[in-house]
């Protein structure tokens, strides 16, 4: 089933999941760069709190790591590097569909950064740039001439020297599957030193 150009492609919902990865992986199928799908990162702050925000999914390779990319200097790059563990969450709500990954993170290799920045949109390529502490504290007219002015006459950008990488590997993935006339249900996969434990949840 694919009714929805953002989602990739499902199995059986009575079929037993033998290969999280795979499932993963399928439901992320449209992850490939001409669609890429905002999902929730959560990370831990200095005070043991979660902390939540939006950013891209930029893909999923064959391992089942998530890729995802930020400033350098922003909080979410600094509470990884004191705790680096995330949880993600990606939603499909006309399907009734969520993926929430949760697991260790670690560095991206360089050239895959430098891939995911030359696959940015314009608008996304020159926030990297421009995404600064100044720069926000300035009103609304100083940001747009800010904006204009490095713009212009840039018409190839690399990426900045802020422009960073993360992979997410899984240690724990929960497929959620919604149904109009049937309870929802979860079905978790958490990794052991055997392979993949699963079970099924209350949704």
């Amino acid at each position: 089933m694919n009714p929805d150009e953002t989602f990739g492609y499902d199995v059986d919902p009575d079929e037993a999941v033998s290969d999280p990865i795979g499932l993963l992986r399928s439901w992320l199928a449209r992850c490939d760069g001409s669609v890429t799908p905002l999902m929730t990162l959560s990370t831990i702050d200095e005070d043991g709190y979660p902390d939540s925000r939006h950013v891209l999914l930029s893909r999923c390779d064959a391992e089942g790591r998530i890729a995802f990319h930020t400033d350098a200097r922003s909080r979410k790059a600094a509470q990884l590097r004191a705790i680096p563990r995330a949880s993600v969450a990606v939603v499909w709500p006309g399907l009734a569909r969520q993926l929430v990954v949760t697991g260790d993170v670690g560095e991206e290799d360089p050239s895959d950064q430098t891939d995911a920045y030359g696959r940015r949109p314009r608008y996304l390529q020159l926030l990297a740039w421009l995404n600064d502490e100044d720069t926000a504290g300035a009103v609304l007219a100083q940001r747009r001439e800010a904006w204009a002015s490095f713009d212009a006459g840039r018409a190839q950008l690399a990426a900045p020297p802020t422009w960073l990488g993360r992979l997410l590997t899984p240690r724990r993935i929960v497929f959620w599957r919604g149904e109009a006339d049937a309870p929802s249900n979860r079905v978790l996969c958490t990794r052991t030193d055997a392979g993949w434990s699963v079970v099924r949840r209350p949704g």
